[in-house]
């Protein structure tokens, strides 16, 4: 009888909250889900082959790097302790955080990126819109897959500089899915390298040629089981099982009531997959436009043109926050606590900025904190917020930290392949 009550009071809850049907997850093959661990934590992939796609997204960080900005090529080590090559230092930190990977399998997920450039658009041809154009969309198996198109293809992320190696140098000439492009020349790394050739004759047929297509595809299954993220304390509750905790359940009430967190991180993921401008501070070089002297990055308005998208970015999902952080799109609040502060009062939270709250790696840059001394930057930032003031107490914000604790899936945190002592380019593995 008790069980019964408790069952019931979950399913109300359910219900008030709306969270819609759970997340679909589809099937992968066994064997293209271990290929694509492989070259995920490879740097085969990279112009110089010095980074892999782990070496940003790292199950021992959260699926990010720990860092507010990465330094992608051009660095040495792994998270905090990255430093820069002094051979080959970065021309900058990069202008984004780099985002948790988790869940983004589901197939809710439809767009990529802070900005959301790279999404699901059903008009065109492959169903993927891209700023390069509908020509690199084709072959790719979802968004998700091509996705992982775009770190290979930067400078600064994984392709190096201009005449560094000879994929840098075609993605500067533009020569990208083109015959001998940059998709060509990084296929044919791979392909030279027996083992994988074996495990794609497996996956793709015997000696089917590897196209660029197949790797971001099998590199999309293993994201896509990895870091799959759905059984946490809060999807037990809901689904019946144990409840929260006094303390979390408060702030579950917090969530979906008076915060009003829920009206953008809604769902079962906790996100509503739109764009919002929330204020958030300005800090590393932006993403100015090549005409642009200054640090500014202006969101969704970079992809859409509308000057009422300015200053918007996509709303993440909430599951492991507790493992993401820096948060915020370019990572300037350092703690939970501070980014869900500065929710409470973007405005406020945007003027009275801490610097000391970003975890920056050591890189003398004018451009890291230009924006905060812009006060007409800072006014148009602010004016375009979208939340109004809550006056929460220290009690309810402890409150909602530890419903935010709640939506941890510590089983998928702890990992399900994880990293492979060694890949079969023989390149040292970030562990």
């Amino acid at each position: 009888m008790k069980w019964m009550i408790v069952g019931a009071l979950l399913a109300t809850a359910a219900e008030a909250q709306d969270l819609g049907p759970r997340p679909v997850f589809p099937e992968m093959d066994p064997a293209r889900v271990q290929l694509g661990q492989l070259l995920f934590f490879d740097p085969i992939l990279s112009g110089n082959r010095n980074i892999s796609c782990g070496t940003c997204h790292h199950p021992r960080l959260g699926t990010s790097d720990g860092m507010s900005l990465s330094i992608g090529e051009g660095g040495l080590g792994l998270g905090p302790d990255r430093r820069v090559d002094p051979t080959n230092p970065p021309e900058q930190r990069l202008p984004r955080n780099a985002p948790g990977l988790w869940n983004v399998g589901a197939t809710e997920f439809t767009s990529f990126f802070h900005d959301g450039r790279l999404e699901a658009d059903p008009q065109k041809p492959d169903g993927i819109r891209t700023p390069l154009g509908s020509e690199m969309a084709a072959g790719f198996d979802s968004v998700l897959a091509a996705q992982a198109m775009f770190p290979v293809l930067a400078g600064d992320e994984m392709a190096g500089q201009y005449s560094e190696n000879e994929v840098s140098q075609a993605v500067r000439l533009g020569h990208l899915s083109i015959k001998g492009g940059a998709w060509d020349r990084i296929a044919a790394r791979v392909e030279a390298i027996p083992e994988y050739r074996r495990a794609f004759d497996a996956v793709l047929g015997d000696q089917v040629p590897i196209k660029f297509t197949d790797i971001a595809n099998v590199i999309a299954d293993f994201t896509l089981v990895e870091w799959r993220a759905d059984d946490s304390p809060f999807d037990r509750a809901m689904m019946g099982g144990a409840p929260l905790s006094a303390q979390a359940a408060r702030g579950q009430d917090l969530f979906y009531g008076a915060a009003g967190c829920s009206s953008c991180h809604s769902g079962w993921l906790q996100t509503d997959h739109s764009f919002h401008a929330i204020a958030m501070p300005q800090i590393g070089p932006g993403k100015a436009a090549a005409f642009e002297t200054h640090a500014r990055d202006t969101g969704r308005m970079r992809v859409t043109g509308e000057p009422s998208d300015q200053y918007k970015f996509l709303t993440p999902s909430l599951r492991n926050v507790s493992q993401t952080g820096p948060y915020g799109h370019n990572g300037a609040y350092g703690s939970l606590r501070a980014v869900v502060r500065h929710h409470l009062d973007p405005v406020a939270g945007l003027y009275a900025y801490d610097p000391g709250q970003a975890v920056l790696h050591q890189i003398e840059s004018a451009d890291d904190w230009r924006i905060l001394a812009d006060t007409e930057e800072l006014a148009r930032i602010a004016a375009a917020n979208e939340l109004t003031p809550i006056a929460l107490g220290d009690d309810d914000l402890s409150d909602l930290l530890a419903f935010l604790h709640s939506l941890t899936d510590t089983g998928a945190a702890k990992g399900r392949l994880g990293v492979p002592a060694k890949v079969p380019s023989g390149l040292p593995v970030d562990q």
